[in-house]
């Protein structure tokens, strides 16, 4: 299964405040994401019938070994581009924005090869 860029982001938001909070819930999805907890409830089944999340009894959303690979594929690939678009000179917000969408469509090999340059010579 091809998964989506909003799953994408759903499941590094789970990764982020994972690091954060003790535990993570739908409702703290809703608030960093400022989304509505019913739309965030429909993410999360989804994400749990594919089997990139277990939501225990309580409401603890943890991801599992699926999810979590790709949790933090976007979250190395958000934090590299960001960094790297921060050291060219560009404004911390523009270069979050911009990180965000480039790490849904850059393919595994432009990544690997702009990681690879970036940490050889520099930023620019």
């Amino acid at each position: 299964m091809k998964i989506n860029e909003s799953a994408e982001n759903y499941l590094e938001t789970i990764l982020i405040l994972s690091k954060r909070l003790p535990v993570v819930r739908s409702v703290d999805i809703a608030v960093e994401l400022d989304f509505k907890k019913s739309s965030v409830s429909v993410a999360m089944k989804n994400l749990r019938e594919n089997g990139y999340i277990i939501v225990s009894d309580a409401g603890f959303i943890t991801l599992t070994e699926k999810g979590y690979e790709v949790a933090d594929m976007i979250y190395e690939r958000h934090t590299f581009l960001s960094g790297w678009l921060t050291a060219l000179g560009i404004d911390e917000n523009m270069a979050a924005k911009d990180a965000c969408r480039m790490e849904h469509v850059i393919s595994p090999e432009s990544f690997a090869a702009i990681k690879n340059y970036v940490t050889k010579h520099g930023p620019a």
